[in-house]
């Protein structure tokens, strides 16, 4: 299976090449976006690319757009140190298929290669088919350090809660995480507004599910007890609920 690493920096891209070819991955490198996109070609070649976001010059959104318009079935993992939940969403409406926070563990990074791999098949497939409320397109599952997330209906939670399905590669050992809308942030989100949302509704749906992302992409792990509360919401998010539809 072969890999190709595009990232600016010598000893992020030794380490991962060491990491995969440890493990019996052919992999070649590039530094800048432009010699990724000369070194991909046509892309017969390459099962996976491993895509830094933050480059000088075509930076990685630009890189990747353009990996997709030669191959649409590429799996891409983004890799980045300064990306937020925000960046990660807006990189797998492109079509990236994961993304990975530096630094990353070898455990981690050869996880994303294998998942993205296995998941070559549909990679070809739009992330998303149907919107929000809002206008804004939905993801109906999301890939971050290796978890993959998705809403999870079937489990039965309490009135203000949000189940979600979380799942990671190797091993693909299924779990449930519940995210709680704490009273005070809907008060408060209404007190600003004018508007009450339901705290079962979308727009909470879509805060849990960022609470959850951001807990994933920050601490690389489950959290404690298979639970998260949203106790607040940020200006933006504001500014979104002003915008939202009634639940």
């Amino acid at each position: 299976m072969r890999v190709l690493i595009i990232d600016d920096e010598p000893h992020i891209r030794h380490m991962m090449r060491l990491t995969l070819e440890a493990s019996g991955y052919e992999v070649a490198e590039a530094a800048t976006g432009e010699d990724g996109l000369e070194r991909f070609g046509r892309g017969d070649g390459w099962d996976v690319v491993l895509l830094d976001q933050k480059m000088p010059g075509m930076d990685g959104l630009e890189t990747l757009k353009r990996l997709k318009a030669v191959r649409a079935d590429l799996p891409v993992v983004m890799v980045t140190a300064f990306a937020s939940v925000e960046l990660a969403v807006d990189a797998m409406k492109l079509g990236a298929t994961d993304f990975l926070r530096k630094p990353m563990t070898p455990e981690t990074l050869r996880g994303a290669v294998a998942a993205a791999s296995a998941r070559a098949p549909d990679a070809a497939r739009r992330p998303h088919t149907v919107s929000n409320d809002d206008g804004t397109p939905l993801i109906h599952t999301r890939t971050l350090n290796g978890y993959r997330i998705w809403p999870d209906p079937a489990t039965h939670v309490q009135p203000g809660e949000h189940a979600f399905r979380i799942s990671r590669y190797p091993g693909g050992v299924e779990s449930t995480v519940v995210v709680a809308i704490n009273g005070g942030a809907v008060a408060r989100v209404e007190r600003l507004t004018h508007r009450h949302l339901q705290s079962e509704g979308a727009f909470w749906r879509s805060q849990a599910e960022r609470r959850l992302s951001e807990h994933l992409w920050m601490e690389g792990q489950l959290p404690a007890g298979g639970r998260l509360t949203v106790d607040d919401v940020a200006r933006e998010d504001l500014d979104t609920a002003l915008a939202w539809e009634a639940d």
